[in-house]
């Protein structure tokens, strides 16, 4: 057994302490010698919204052996809204491609590899082969051994019904009948002209069969058919559309005159004024008055007063449907509001939008009125912080009555505004709308 002792030991100068041990133990540090590995970083597929899970390569921007500079853009990538360059963070060489253009990843997978120096681009293109290889070779075995582990049925017990007396079952019709034609209501198969056997063998019941799958209904086929592959866009407002059915909403209409505002139309229309910018300053006046038709809600827990009255509007583009968004709409002029409405439009059909562009709304609008859409109901987009969206039609000529009951003909426009109504009620849409038909009607305040 080791033992450890301490003594001491006093001399006029100083202390001194002394540590000994009987067996004596050593103790050594071990130094190990680090190497520094070549350096082989990955490009990874970023998120470039909130809702995005996937991306496609749209093209590669540099290419193979391609010495790139730290925040150079590097690659071209579709998102779920928009076509967004990607850059690097580091300096090196583009040693290898992992998914070509034209094909998906999803966020965070491996879409290129970089090298620190030509010294390592060979095993960069080892390792992203390697990489792609390994995928379907994992695959493969995966199969035998899933029909392996499928357990086989269980022999389901035999039923044995036993011998001896049986009780008869019968409704009170059935005695009625039996007593009316005399008949032993004990002995219903004697009466039936059918023999009772005086024994009852075993019956030993076959395993039942495990329940079919419920297949799905498949469409039927139409000759001459094209089937044409989702897009990343197509995909996302697919994805939205689905969950938008669990929030729970209303629609309330309202008829608004727009005689005056056709005519503050023609008159700044040659300025560069847009319809929609008139209609954005509109509701973002009203939402100014009525802040909880500017609120939104996330998890039906809390709902939040937005502090930015950030108007959405829906544009068709190529492939799918685009809400760009018109920051802090109620504290521009109309003139500026028009000029970056412009802007959102060409970056929009470009698919150059950034993420701050299309997803930071407050309140939507869609408008179909140029089409000539008298009416129509919108849905109440997910992903954003907007509690309701306003659809508008088209703006057409009506006999309208007066107070008196005379008819006069105005152009009228009809708006639906459908609103979650976890945080919107009925007589809030109300008065927000009589608000903004209120602006529309009086549209002097717009260009103030």
């Amino acid at each position: 057994m080791q033992s450890l002792s301490f003594s001491s030991s006093i001399s006029a100068t100083k202390p001194q302490w002394r540590l000994t041990s009987s067996p004596a133990i050593t103790f050594t540090r071990r130094t190990t010698k680090s190497t520094v590995n070549a350096k082989i970083r990955e490009i990874f597929m970023p998120a470039l919204s909130s809702t995005m899970t996937e991306g496609k390569i749209v093209s590669w921007i540099k290419s193979e052996g391609d010495v790139l500079s730290k925040g150079e853009s590097v690659v071209v990538v579709e998102s779920d809204k928009a076509d967004m360059d990607v850059e690097t963070f580091y300096d090196g060489i583009l040693a290898a491609i992992v998914v070509p253009e034209g094909e998906s990843a999803p966020v965070g997978a491996p879409i290129g590899l970089l090298a620190e120096s030509e010294a390592e681009i060979e095993a960069a293109r080892a390792q992203a082969a390697a990489s792609s290889g390994s995928a379907p070779a994992a695959a493969a075995p995966s199969a035998p051994a899933a029909v392996a582990s499928a357990p086989a049925p269980a022999a389901t017990p035999a039923a044995v019904v036993a011998d001896g007396p049986r009780k008869a079952v019968s409704t009170p019709y059935a005695k009625k009948l039996a007593k009316q034609h005399k008949v032993d209501i004990t002995d219903v198969e004697a009466a039936a002209g059918i023999a009772p056997s005086e024994s009852v063998t075993p019956v030993v019941t076959a395993a039942a069969a495990p329940p079919a799958a419920k297949s799905v209904p498949a469409f039927a086929e139409v000759p001459g058919a094209t089937i044409v592959p989702c897009t990343t866009m197509h995909g996302a407002v697919s994805k939205d559309m689905i969950e938008s059915l669990s929030v729970p909403t209303f629609r309330v209409g309202y008829p608004i005159m727009t005689d005056a505002l056709d005519a503050l139309y023609a008159k700044v229309k040659s300025k560069g004024v847009t319809m929609i910018a008139l209609l954005a300053k509109a509701a973002a006046m009203a939402l100014a008055q009525h802040p909880v038709v500017n609120a939104s809600c996330k998890d039906g827990k809390s709902f939040t007063y937005n502090s930015s009255i950030n108007i959405a509007v829906a544009v068709a583009i190529n492939g799918g449907l685009i809400t760009p968004v018109l920051q802090d709409a109620d504290k521009l002029d109309l003139y500026l509001l028009s000029e970056k409405w412009k802007e959102l439009v060409e970056k929009a059909r470009s698919k150059q939008l950034q993420p701050h562009e299309y997803n930071s709304g407050t309140f939507t609008l869609s408008n179909l009125g140029m089409f000539g859409v008298d009416r129509f109901d919108a849905i109440l987009p997910p992903g954003q912080a907007c509690g309701a969206i306003m659809a508008v039609g088209a703006s057409k000529p009506t006999p309208v009555p007066d107070k008196d009951g005379y008819f006069s003909v105005k152009s009228q426009m009809l708006v639906n505004v459908t609103a979650d109504h976890r945080i919107v009620y009925g007589a809030d849409l109300a008065a927000f709308l009589k608000t903004f038909a209120k602006i529309v009607q009086e549209p002097d305040s717009l260009t103030m």
